[in-house]
């Protein structure tokens, strides 16, 4: 299985395939949860169109064999509106982390290790990009198995693989478990 992670910019289309609606008219978040919940279903689409147009982009895309399969979104903290103002989510300091805080893996191509590669290429667009630290919010379940809608945040154990650490429990919740910031320094 050749893998391939890249930045979204250019690739609206792409994106829409994994997060978007099969319907114009239908509610879906479209990643807009953390940017600006406040957008309307029917203006999402084109909220993220102008996203994916222009650098850093909204986040970054896995291709599997060339065919589209997962998303992550990732980008600077201050771009996320809701993060900005979470009474759950910490700040850990000043600077302006780029945060990971969604994934999406299309059925089909689930079971096969895209989180991680997702991940890895969240942080390579970050670095590339110039984010001196990258966080994400995942959720801990230990050992067990978390369910597609609670994980959609990333476990811990994700998160750990890639080299990040906990550095904050959270007040925030998914699937009724705890959420931690993670960090990862790339200076």
């Amino acid at each position: 299985m050749d893998v391939e992670v890249v930045s979204a910019v250019g690739r609206f289309e792409d994106f829409a395939t994994v997060v978007g609606t099969q319907r114009a008219d239908a509610g879906g978040c479209w990643c807009m949860s953390y940017r600006d919940s406040r957008v309307a279903n029917l203006e999402r689409p084109a909220y993220m169109r102008a996203e994916c147009s222009r650098e850093p982009g909204p986040g970054v895309l896995a291709y599997v064999d060339g065919e589209v399969a997962g998303w992550c979104s990732v980008a600077p903290r201050s771009t996320y509106r809701r993060l900005m103002n979470s009474r759950t989510i910490p700040f850990v300091d000043e600077r302006d982390a780029w945060s990971a805080v969604c994934f999406v893996v299309r059925p089909g191509f689930r079971r096969q290790g895209l989180m991680h590669r997702l991940l890895d290429g969240a942080v390579e667009h970050a670095r590339a990009s110039g984010a001196e630290v990258v966080e994400g919010y995942p959720v801990d379940v230990g050992r067990e198995k978390v369910d597609v809608i609670s994980g959609y945040v990333g476990t811990v154990r994700l998160f750990e693989g890639a080299g990040f650490t906990r550095v904050a429990e959270t007040t925030g919740h998914s699937g009724g478990r705890v959420r931690w910031v993670m960090r990862r320094e790339l200076a």
